[in-house]
């Protein structure tokens, strides 16, 4: 038995230990650039002899009118004809008219409410349709507001959006 005294050689580790320990080191910085890799903002890249966006040109927005007007009218002449209740013509006015703001200016107007659409300033006029036409038909109980108001109105954001 050693005297009392006597120093003892400290306490080795196995290097199973030691490289589960470096493993972890490892894996936690692996993370922590994914981390960081995964989140930062996304380079816009153009390739050579690819085209950047440019903004629609004024025949292409002149085609965009002609369509959308088109819906408004084939909507209000199923409305008229009885084959489509007013609530559904002026769900329909709602998403043809928030389509066509979508299309015509980048607005993600179909998934905004009208607080946010009224909190980003957008034209009066698509403000007054829904608030007066669309919503109130589309939530509100009681009977709908004749779609023919409606279909007036989404002419009027159509023809006047800019």
């Amino acid at each position: 038995m050693p005297a009392s005294d006597e120093l003892y050689p400290p306490a080795q580790y196995g290097w199973g230990w030691i490289l589960l320990a470096i493993g972890i080191l490892l894996l936690l910085a692996l993370a922590a650039w994914l981390l960081v890799f995964l989140t930062r903002p996304k380079r816009s890249i153009t390739l050579p002899g690819t085209t950047t966006y440019a903004p629609p040109t004024a025949e292409v927005l002149a085609q965009l009118r002609t369509e959308y007007l088109a819906d408004v009218q084939r909507i209000e002449v199923a409305y008229r004809s009885g084959n489509m209740p007013p609530r559904q013509a002026n769900l329909e006015l709602s998403r043809t008219v928030r389509a066509f703001v979508n299309e015509y200016s980048g607005l993600e107007a179909p998934v905004l409410s009208l607080d946010d659409l009224v909190a980003r300033g957008v034209d009066p006029a698509l403000i007054d349709a829904i608030r007066r036409h669309y919503y109130p038909s589309i939530f509100q109980r009681g009977p709908a507001i004749d779609p023919v108001y409606g279909a007036e109105a989404a002419r009027k954001v159509v023809s006047t959006w800019h």
